[in-house]
């Protein structure tokens, strides 16, 4: 009976000593105290007033700029189709450009010429205005127009009964304009430099043409293609899906 007595009260023992202990310890090690003044506690309490104002007008204003948005969505359906349209006009040449280029002119050698003979007889041919234009894609050209005609992907240059034709447009004079549309003044100037020096120049001069280029401009109106544009084997989707 005496040993059972003995474990209980050592357990008791036991479980008292460890609470003083814990007291003892919690007594002598205190928690850290804040131990700020009231000034820095002040600044600290306004840039936390100021980080929460910051925060505050942020989402006020990308909720201003939410509601705009679903606001301009909701009305633009109608502008961005024609916005859509105009630059759609724009990629196929319905519209007159301007903008940073350079104009080329054809013009006679007339050193070449026999005495005589008309400027108007040295001809233009469809296979030299060809290579011309695959130089000037090659060197980045956007717009072009010869002779006052835009040329277009579906544009036609061929002889026609000895005249050389764009799209039906004769060219019967000389000299002959050529204007070309860039990006950028930057890209007018390389593509200015790159023509004085171009193939295209020596091929002309073979044929008693002399092919002037101009300086970079920040002005190059290239104009409007104005002949119809005929499309073929394209049929209107029926509302489904169907054709």
């Amino acid at each position: 009976m005496d040993k059972p007595k003995n474990l209980s009260f050592t357990l008791i023992a036991a479980v008292v000593g460890f609470m003083i202990a814990i007291q003892f310890q919690t007594v002598k090690k205190p928690e850290e105290r804040d131990t700020r003044d009231v000034w820095q506690l002040r600044e600290a309490l306004l840039k936390e007033k100021e980080l929460q104002s910051n925060l505050l007008s942020e989402i006020r204003s990308n909720e201003e700029k939410l509601s705009a948005y679903e606001s301009k969505r909701k009305q633009s359906k109608e502008q961005a189709l024609r916005d859509t349209l105009k630059e759609l006009k724009t990629e196929a040449g319905l519209t007159e450009v301007s903008g940073p280029g350079i104009t080329l002119h054809i013009e006679p050698v007339i050193e070449d010429v026999q005495l005589g003979t008309p400027v108007a007889t040295t001809v233009v041919s469809p296979e030299l205005l060809k290579r011309l234009l695959n130089e000037l894609n090659m060197y980045e050209a956007k717009y072009v127009s010869i002779d006052g005609q835009r040329i277009i992907n579906t544009t036609v240059i061929r002889d026609i009964n000895r005249e050389t034709k764009i799209d039906g447009h004769t060219i019967r004079t000389l000299p002959v304009e050529v204007k070309v549309g860039v990006d950028s003044m930057n890209n007018a100037e390389k593509l200015s430099n790159q023509m004085k020096v171009s193939k295209a120049r020596d091929e002309f001069f073979a044929e008693s043409l002399r092919l002037n280029v101009s300086s970079p401009s920040p002005n190059i109106t290239v104009p409007a293609y104005e002949n119809p544009i005929r499309i073929r084997h394209m049929e209107p989707i029926k509302e489904g899906g169907g054709s």
